[in-house]
Order: structure tokens, then sequence, then C-alpha cells
């Protein structure tokens, strides 16, 4: 199966790392990744953190079966829930899960 791993840090790095050990993982695509990302075979993706319809349309187009979200900004941004409203598998928490994290006020 084909992943896609969503942000550009320390963490995504080794989620798409350890992604890419299972004998059942095709290709693991991080968007938008970094350079060092490369030197374990993790193919980057150049759509930013931000752009949840490009995501969405790249997970559509490459077979992606499920997208791992990493950064708070884009689960506080709802990424989560735009991929599940575009029939999507997503695995983090819905936008309004992630308010524990990214809200003081509501925490």
């Amino acid at each position: 199966m084909k992943l896609l791993v969503v942000g550009s840090g320390g963490r995504e790095h080794a989620i798409a790392k350890k992604l890419l050990d299972s004998d059942q993982v095709e290709q693991v695509f991080v968007a938008p990744g970094n350079d060092g990302m490369t030197l374990d075979g993790i193919e980057l993706v150049n759509i930013g953190i931000s752009e949840h319809s490009a995501l969405i349309n790249f997970a559509k187009e490459h077979d992606v079966a499920w997208t791992f979200v990493g950064p708070d900004d884009a689960l506080a941004a709802g990424m989560v829930d735009d991929f599940e409203q575009a029939g999507l598998k997503a695995f983090g928490p819905s936008r309004l899960a992630a308010e524990l994290e990214w809200s003081k006020d509501f925490a």
C-alpha cells in the first residue's frame, strides 16, 4: 500500500521511516518533508501543510491508502476532517479532538 505522511519534522521522519519497515508498505510519501528523509528512501512531495485540497488530490491521484497527519497546525486546521470528508482514510485526531492540544482556553 501507499502512504502519505504530512509534515517536515523529526516526528514525521520517524513515522515515515518506521512505516517503510512494513512488508505491506510499497511507498511512503511525505509532504513537504525535508531533504534528510530522502536518505531513507522516502519520497518528498512539494505540497505545503496548509494546502489541504492539493494534498487530498495527491492522495487520490496516487491511490494513497492512509494519510498520517503530524503537525499540530494541520490538526488544528481540521486536515483529518477534510480527508475523511473527501472519502479518504486519515490517522490523527479530528479538529475538535485536537483542540485539547492547541487551545489553552479549551484545555
